[in-house]
């Protein structure tokens, strides 16, 4: 299942494939690291701004400013029609990859760590190559089936303990970032087939256009009675400009220059800087089954994208 290891750059801009993938310089490292740590850090400002704004009341304003600050793209003639013309695709993507998934990790927040919700959420191309078997019948071969079968090994280990479903638990929760990462298995396969006659700015804006459009009216619906304070504020704000429109085009300046398997390797760096942060900043504890559910479930997921390859296990693809 070739397709699974683009489930971290589904919006890329086609020419990325004409760069060798093995060929990232010191400026694509540095850039990548940040990349990390300020995604990382979105997990951190929604821990903090979550509880004040409330899930869809945040999410409202991470994309409404994350797509202001995006609009000087939109002066293009030609960048505008392009939208247009592919306006319910965008619309169905934005809800997909952003509008749900975000509310989703927005919610989980509100019980877990930040650093346990970016493990949850490190598990996207899992759940990319389930939706892509179980909807799509793409194939899968016996490494991506053992990668799978790892990962939600790893998933148990981390979340066994945590799988409370009563009053003040922790197991609603877990079952959002499972949720959001489900949502991003859906966009991943859709973009695939839908958003070709576009490129990675025109997907990211006109997306982000859409979802602040869907988040409008429940957003304003559910804003708090008491206006969030000034730390709250500032998360949010900090979660829409650096940690969506400036991490999105980072990325994107990354595919370009690095290729698709160099720029994967965020998916792995992510959940060690969110960790970080919520050590740091608010005091997480880190625990033996934290440190070991996250070592099995980034191994299952880099063999399920293939960054790393069993060869005894590669020739052979098992049909779904």
């Amino acid at each position: 299942m070739a397709d699974i290891r683009r489930a971290l750059w589904f919006t890329a801009d086609p020419h990325s494939a004409q760069i060798p993938e093995n060929a990232m310089q010191r400026l694509d490292a540095i850039l990548l690291l940040l990349l990390s740590a300020i995604w990382g850090a979105s997990f951190l400002f929604m821990r903090i701004a979550s509880p004040e704004f409330g899930p869809i009341a945040l999410i409202l304003v991470r994309m409404g400013v994350a797509f202001l600050t995006l609009t000087p793209f939109l002066l293009n003639r030609a960048f505008r029609q392009k939208i247009i013309s592919h306006a319910g695709p965008l619309a169905i993507l934005g809800i997909l990859n952003q509008v749900i998934p975000f509310t989703l990790l927005s919610f989980a927040t509100l019980r877990l760590e930040a650093g346990f919700t970016s493990l949850i959420n490190a598990t996207t191309p899992i759940f990319t190559a389930i939706v892509a078997v179980l909807f799509f019948a793409s194939p899968i071969n016996r490494q991506q089936l053992l990668g799978l079968i790892v990962a939600f090994a790893g998933m148990f280990v981390l979340s066994a303990d945590k799988l409370n479903f009563h009053t003040g638990g922790t197991g609603w929760a877990i079952l959002a970032g499972l949720g959001a990462t489900f949502c991003y298995g859906l966009a991943v396969n859709y973009s695939h087939r839908t958003m070709s006659g576009l490129n990675a700015r025109e997907i990211a804006v006109g997306s982000m256009f859409f979802s602040s459009l869907v988040l409008l009216v429940p957003g304003l619906w559910f804003w708090p009675e008491q206006n969030p304070g000034l730390s709250a504020w500032i998360s949010a704000l900090l979660l829409a400009t650096f940690c969506t429109s400036l991490a999105f085009l980072l990325f994107y300046r990354v595919l370009r220059s690095a290729g698709a398997v160099a720029s994967s390797t965020v998916t792995f760096m992510v959940p060690v800087f969110a960790v970080g942060w919520g050590v740091m900043l608010l005091g997480e504890a880190i625990t033996p089954r934290l440190i070991l559910g996250m070592l099995i479930t980034l191994a299952g997921t880099a063999l399920t994208v293939q960054i790393v390859r069993i060869q005894r296990l590669q020739p052979k693809p098992l049909d779904s």
